[in-house]
């Protein structure tokens, strides 16, 4: 490696562990700290706490700012970011909250940050078209034969109570009173086009998706629906997750 590459090395352990030894070779001699490291820190601190509030806005205005920034510098010490770009920048955000002391009054917020997480991977998710209502347009058996291919983009997720509602009326402009219900909910996240789409997601969508998700047909992934949910209109359910955008391919199988 040049003298080049081993001093930005140096330099970037430098910033991370919070001290000069690993650059004191380049100092100048009877120099034991670079004067200028804390400016290069205070810089890569704001833009961690500013990527963490873009990449986590539910999180954020459920606990305000000052709390926010604060936890976040904190996680931002304990979890440098290991690229440049910071776009994703947060992986462990969730986990972490979980064992943050100040969060545990708030027992949601851990569900919250995985939730804002999953939008951002759906943002940023591999570009693919969806499937439109007449790719479908096959024999009933040829139809329930085909295996779906699930969009890129697609997540979807079931809770014990209903963190998805309380999450998705976090994220409206203007919120008003939002209310943490006990029911379970799941939710749906997809991007198909250049927005990414939310949803509440009901039961018989969840198991159709899950069941889709482990390599299903269509004809089993409806069994699974209508065994979730025996009262579900599975005709409009299916109708709803085209619409959604939630496939990209179907591998047509052996109807026999």
């Amino acid at each position: 490696m040049s003298e080049l590459g081993q001093f930005q090395d140096a330099f970037a352990t430098a910033l991370a562990q919070r001290t000069s030894a690993p650059i004191t070779a380049w100092l100048p001699d009877g120099e034991a700290e670079a004067a200028g490291l804390a400016v290069y820190r205070n810089t890569i601190a704001k833009g961690c706490v500013d990527a963490l509030a873009a990449n986590f806005p539910t999180v954020a205005s459920l606990v305000g700012d000052d709390w926010f920034r604060a936890a976040a510098a904190q996680f931002a010490r304990e979890h440098p970011p290991t690229g440049a770009a910071l776009l994703a920048y947060g992986e462990a955000f969730a986990d972490w909250l979980e064992r943050f002391p100040p969060a545990g009054d708030l027992p949601y917020l851990p569900a919250m940050a995985r939730l804002d997480r999953m939008w951002t991977t759906a943002l940023f998710a591999p570009e693919a078209e969806p499937l439109r209502a007449e790719a479908f347009a096959l024999a009933p058996d040829v139809l329930a034969a085909a295996r779906p291919r699930l969009h890129p983009s697609l997540a979807f997720a079931r809770f014990d109570s209903g963190l998805p509602g309380l999450w998705l009326a976090a994220r409206e402009p203007e919120p008003g009173e939002i209310e943490l219900i006990d029911d379970p909910q799941a939710v749906l996240i997809v991007r198909p086009g250049d927005a990414v789409h939310c949803r509440l997601l009901d039961p018989a969508g969840f198991a159709f998706l899950a069941a889709a998700r482990d390599g299903a047909s269509l004809g089993e992934a409806i069994t699974a629906a209508g065994e979730a949910a025996p009262t579900a209109d599975l005709a409009t359910l299916f109708a709803a997750l085209i619409a959604d955008g939630v496939f990209s391919g179907l591998d047509l199988g052996d109807p026999a």
